[in-house]
């Protein structure tokens, strides 16, 4: 069967430097947005394109102490500038010689296809926020695979309507982990997982999936040929050999499950209800005497905590919520303030001192 979807470029750039880079990628954006300030891709970092853009176009990463910048649909073209201009990058504390970048780029990395790809993931793939973990917690071993196969089958269609890509047919998932107990992840009660998955969809390599994109989760491989695989195993697999990692996989994987475009919603953002939700109390206590005016104030934070989590299926790191009812779903930007300016130089410093 073959697809004939719309084009979707992508680039991948290696820096290599004189030295390892034991930096977060909070931390090299940072750098980023300070020595090259004047340049297209730092408003893909910054956060100005938030609201046009639910999944971010560009993203950095850190593996095996080198840096990866990957660029995706629009943000190849600013990637590819920051990555002629890469020199030298001063931390404050240490500064590295970029010594050279070897830039990669596809036109056909990010299409259905008609077999199963096999992917691995470089970092955990965060797939639980506090949402989805608490449901995953009441599940069985069975049920839990096939909601994360669910999960991971939405993300990815997601993916591809974001990117204007057209599916002829089911996106199919087969995850493979190394264990169906989540490990913790930080302080925002999220789960991660460690291992494998197939889907009939190419995937750009070291792209993210699930939460904590930005900061470097659920980046992938394509093990398109395994025997390319140039990564260090013992380091990212806690020193096991490939044979001792697949078996240990085989403890969880699921069926093959499949999930269409009509399983998974399409986000909407709904500002204007939003607004005159906030002006109605307002004017309320204005008719009414000052003792009832006194009682509102009481009864407004039990009501937006409400809001915010009822009707949620994007939050600020990108990742797809499952849903019992797909109707009326729209995208929430009542996010904490940290939050919802992630990517700002300001929130940059506050993480990570430079």
């Amino acid at each position: 069967m073959e697809y004939s979807n719309s084009e979707v470029r992508t680039v991948t750039v290696r820096v290599l430097t004189d030295k390892p880079v034991r930096k977060t990628p909070y931390q090299v954006k940072g750098v980023f947005m300070r020595q090259y300030p004047d340049l297209e891709v730092i408003s893909m970092m910054d956060g100005t394109y938030r609201d046009q853009f639910l999944y971010p176009r560009v993203q950095v990463k850190i593996l095996n102490e080198q840096i990866y910048i990957i660029g995706i649909h629009e943000g190849v073209d600013p990637v590819i500038e920051i990555a002629d201009r890469l020199d030298i990058l001063d931390f404050g504390n240490i500064t590295f010689q970029v010594f050279d970048t070897e830039v990669t780029t596809n036109a056909d990395h990010f299409r259905q296809v008609d077999r199963l790809v096999r992917y691995r993931f470089l970092t955990p793939w965060v797939a639980l926020n506090q949402t989805t973990g608490s449901r995953y917690r009441f599940l069985n071993n069975i049920e839990r695979l096939a909601f994360l196969n669910r999960l991971l089958g939405q993300n990815i269609v997601f993916l591809a309507r974001e990117m204007g890509v057209e599916l002829n047919d089911k996106i199919f998932t087969k995850v493979n982990l190394t264990s169906m107990f989540p490990k913790p992840v930080d302080e925002r009660f999220w789960g991660a997982f460690s291992g494998e998955f197939r889907t009939n969809f190419l995937l750009p390599n070291y792209m993210g999936i699930g939460n904590g994109i930005t900061r470097g989760y659920g980046a992938l491989y394509g093990m398109f040929n395994p025997k390319s695989f140039q990564f260090d195993l013992d380091e990212l697999d806690d020193k096991m050999e490939e044979k001792d990692i697949e078996e240990k996989m085989a403890f969880a994987e699921s069926e093959l499950e499949g999930v269409s475009m009509k399983d998974v919603p399409k986000p909407r953002r709904n500002r204007v209800k939003k607004e005159t939700i906030e002006k109605k109390p307002e004017k309320k206590p204005d008719k009414k005497s000052d003792k009832k005016s006194e009682k509102k104030p009481e009864k407004k934070p039990r009501k937006k905590p409400v809001r915010k989590s009822s009707k949620k299926v994007l939050t600020e790191e990108f990742e797809i919520e499952l849903e019992d009812s797909f109707s009326e779903i729209d995208v929430s930007e009542d996010v904490a303030p940290e939050d919802a300016k992630f990517n700002s130089p300001e929130f940059h410093k506050k993480q990570h001192k430079l």
